[in-house]
């Protein structure tokens, strides 16, 4: 009993020690150097003020600061970060700049997050609805999909593809924030997000609109580049696990497959996502 509790702490205070040099490795500490080097406890996020939201990492912020819906507030980072982000003078920017230490900006986002030494202050975007769609040929649609990684992952995929927006549920869908933001290094600011309360109602008037709505299921009848028949299409993908609800199911014009070759015949919804979307704008052209 002794020596199986002995070496269960023992593996866990290693795997400690694997995941402080894995953050001191990202913050750019080096742990051999007396000087520089101090253990980093884990410290929470404080409350993000009413309203608005946190965004860090420098892609982000840059991605941020070029686009002209994003309203800011104040800006927090270091002086690297601002060399980084090649801004000069702050107080030539529109907004509030205080510079500040990486501990600081720990206590606002919390230390597990890697914001490069730079956070905004900024309210949310303004929401997008269905009738504000422009010309595009090429939409996402995610059902009840809730992890904000997968989604700003899907966020990057969708930008690179030129999908014209992003539709998702108002409930069961990840808000606007610095940890979706982050995972799409910049794609947020990118492409219009569009959240509806009844999906069902959306996909309905996407097909009145003159798009395909395809919906992508690993049983689906055909495989996903036999079923893409329209001039405008919409991709519409399901949550990790349960994939579409029946009403999605129902409702969209077409289900079909990614043909997986291998023994593994699903993918996580952010890969599955890139796929479907790459294959649709070959379709597309």
């Amino acid at each position: 009993m002794t020596n199986s509790k002995k070496t269960k702490s023992s593996k866990d205070s290693h795997y400690a020690k694997l995941r402080r040099q894995f953050r001191d490795k990202k913050a750019g500490v080096d742990p051999n150097d007396p000087k520089t080097f101090r253990p980093r406890p884990h410290q929470e996020a404080e409350r993000v003020p009413e309203g608005r939201i946190y965004l860090f990492g420098l892609h982000t912020v840059r991605a941020a600061l070029e686009n002209s819906e994003r309203k800011i507030h104040t800006m927090f980072a270091t002086d690297n970060a601002l060399t980084r982000l090649d801004i000069t003078n702050p107080s030539d920017l529109p907004f509030t700049v205080e510079i500040t230490t990486p501990k600081i900006l720990d206590s606002k986002v919390g230390s597990d997050a890697v914001h490069q030494g730079v956070v905004l202050e900024a309210d949310p975007l303004a929401p997008k609805h269905l009738n504000d769609l422009d010309r595009s040929d090429l939409l996402l649609v995610l059902d009840q999909v809730t992890d904000p990684h997968n989604v700003g992952a899907i966020m990057r995929s969708a930008v690179a593809l030129n999908a014209g927006a992003l539709i998702t549920t108002s409930r069961h869908s990840p808000q606007e924030s610095g940890t979706l933001a982050k995972s799409a290094s910049g794609a947020l600011e990118l492409i219009p997000h569009i959240e509806v309360r009844n999906l069902a109602n959306a996909l309905g008037e996407l097909n009145k609109m003159g798009f395909q709505t395809v919906g992508l299921d690993s049983e689906g009848p055909n495989i996903i580049e036999e079923s893409l028949q329209g001039k405008k299409l919409a991709i519409v993908l399901g949550a990790e696990g349960k994939g579409l609800r029946q009403k999605t199911r129902e409702t969209v014009t077409t289900l079909a497959r990614l043909d997986m070759p291998g023994a593994i015949k699903s993918l996580n919804v952010s890969n599955a996502a890139a796929l479907a979307l790459y294959v649709a704008r070959k379709k597309l052209g």
